[in-house]
């Protein structure tokens, strides 16, 4: 079989329920690098956090951060980032929000929140990638990839739809999980990144394989050839992408049975 581009989200996805890898997802992947197939992972997650994993599974793996604000080679190279304009970042921090509403900014080193999440340290500890407390307010805008709000879901529709009319087409808002709003600037998009992706390998959408879980996923498995939507997913998502084909829940390990199955591993 001609080589192909295994790209794949995390949380929900990819990782078991404890937000971690799984042996049978390491032999998976390690066995189809020796057969010449090619790896992406994209993510919500800081390219610091995603790194980790990658260290894990002991393959080379394109990495696609920030829901595709940066897009790295297996050796850290930078190939393509886009930053939200400083101005729309300094309107967004403005912008009237729920008080338990906690914002987050992921910069090029780091990931900052206006105050204590102790429910997030959870989501990482397997990586060690932590936020740090800063002062918001005070924060120029500049090197920013993507604005996070994280709350109760109804208190960000509400602030969805403020932006929507704030700032129309000039953000890409999408969510990650039901209660994580995420913000990124125009066109940026994990579908997009792809497509910058296959064209750097010089690969058709026909050789891609993708997998999801959310709606930060509707425009990268609509994208490649093979799209994958795992049990578990937003029901939105199944709505949005209608031809991606339904897999096993995420936990202990959709993605690798359907690999081993595609690909016929023993």
């Amino acid at each position: 079989m001609q080589p192909h581009l295994i790209v794949t989200d995390l949380d929900n996805t990819l990782l078991n329920a404890e937000h971690d890898l799984d042996e049978l997802t390491i032999e998976t992947f390690q066995a189809l690098a020796a057969e010449g197939h090619r790896f992406a992972l994209a993510s919500g997650r800081h390219f610091h956090d995603i790194t980790a994993f990658r260290r894990r599974l002991g393959v080379p793996a394109y990495i696609l951060s920030t829901n595709g604000a940066h897009l790295y080679a297996p050796d850290d190279r930078l190939i393509a980032e886009q930053w939200v304009p400083a101005e729309l970042v300094r309107a967004l921090i403005e912008l009237p929000r729920a008080a338990d509403i906690r914002l987050n900014l992921y910069t090029g080193d780091e990931w900052l929140i206006d105050a204590s999440a102790p429910e997030l340290k959870a989501l990482h500890a397997h990586t060690g990638f932590h936020y740090r407390i800063a002062d918001l307010e005070a924060h120029d805008g500049n090197g920013v990839g993507k604005v996070l709000c994280i709350g109760d879901p109804a208190a960000l529709a509400s602030l969805e739809q403020s932006i929507s009319e704030s700032f129309g087409t000039r953000l890409h808002v999408t969510y990650s999980m039901v209660n994580s709003l995420e913000i990124m600037a125009e066109g940026v998009n994990k579908g997009a990144t792809l497509e910058r992706l296959l064209a750097h390998l010089d690969l058709p959408a026909e050789r891609c394989l993708a997998f999801g879980d959310n709606l930060n996923d509707a425009e990268m498995l609509a994208l490649a050839g093979h799209g994958f939507i795992v049990e578990n997913a937003h029901p939105e998502l199944v709505r949005r992408v209608p031809d991606a084909a339904r897999i096993g829940h995420h936990h202990p390990y959709g993605v690798a049975w359907q690999l081993r199955e595609f690909f016929a591993l023993t």
